[in-house]
């Protein structure tokens, strides 16, 4: 079995998460800041019955016509969401009448809606933060004591890359972050540090009776443990993107939220746990036994 040689392109290879999330960042300031979803900014949420829509004409329609911008309209079960900022309730009732009249819609065409304050967005983004540096600290805390804090760090390294990436993508495209993006990521998160987990069990193995003089570099151990685990990363990966990716392709809005952040993350997961976490750990177990060479 030929051994591929990751340790030696792991750096090249990081290049490619760093230019998008560059990217992103460059993204944030042009745009002044992500589009968040009314669940972080406040807002109206709007359930219409309505049959064969079209989302763009609908948005564009009612912006011209109420005057409030922008506006989010987007497909569900059973019609369309409408989703704007906090606006007061003789413009809210606008919206509606505006459909009605474009579209011949009944009074019971409108389902629900709901409203969401300012303060209450405020409050989602700190728990957001909180409860994902709450999992990340765990993960750390576990690895750590399964392995070593070396691991940990290194494992933790590439799933805040990970998380980087998938937040780079949200910025450059403008897609709006809601609190389905936040469900996907910490879904992400447990996946990607699963993958880590399982190619540090099999170093852990291959370094059983490690000897710097006689087996060579830790790298090269990595290497050959990461060979050994790309068979099952990648059907592993594919199998589970193959079915995301259907679900967002013949999903509805809501499935597709959730869809998409996970093909985002599993993608950008799996790269993260052959490119980063491993390599550089090997590297970083190389720079302290030649530490201790020197010392010696």
């Amino acid at each position: 079995m030929k051994i591929l040689n990751v340790s030696k392109i792991k750096t090249k290879a990081l290049l490619l998460p760093i230019a998008i999330i560059v990217i992103g960042i460059v993204m944030l300031f042009v745009n002044k800041g992500f589009n968040f979803d009314i669940e972080f900014m406040g807002g109206i949420r709007m359930e219409v019955a309505m049959d064969d829509v079209n989302t763009s004409e609908i948005k564009e329609y009612l912006e011209k016509e109420t005057g409030v911008n922008p506006i989010i309209v987007q497909t569900t079960s059973s019609g369309v969401s409408i989703k704007t900022q906090p606006v007061e309730e003789e413009v809210k009732n606008k919206i509606f009448e505006k459909l009605q009249e474009k579209y011949s819609l009944e009074e019971n065409a409108l389902l629900s809606t709901n409203s969401a304050s300012a303060s209450f967005g405020k409050q989602v983004q700190t728990k957001t933060v909180l409860y994902t540096l709450i999992a990340i600290l765990c993960i750390l805390a576990y690895i750590a004591i399964r392995f070593e804090w070396r691991s940990a760090i290194t494992a933790i390294a590439a799933l805040v890359v990970n998380i980087l990436v998938m937040m780079a993508v949200y910025a450059i495209f403008r897609i709006p972050l809601n609190t389905t993006f936040i469900a996907a990521m910490l879904t992400v998160v447990g996946y990607s540090i699963n993958d880590t987990i399982v190619m540090f069990d099999r170093i852990r193995e291959n370094m059983r009776g490690y000897n710097p003089r006689k087996n060579g570099k830790v790298s090269d151990v990595v290497d050959k443990s990461i060979t050994e685990c790309m068979g099952r990363t990648l059907c592993t990966s594919i199998t589970t993107l193959i079915t995301i990716v259907l679900l967002y392709f013949i999903g509805v809005t809501a499935v597709k939220e959730f869809a998409l952040p996970l093909i985002i993350g599993i993608t950008c997961g799996t790269f993260t746990s052959v490119f980063v976490a491993t390599p550089f750990w090997g590297a970083w177990k190389d720079a302290e036994y030649e530490a201790k060479a020197i010392r010696k």
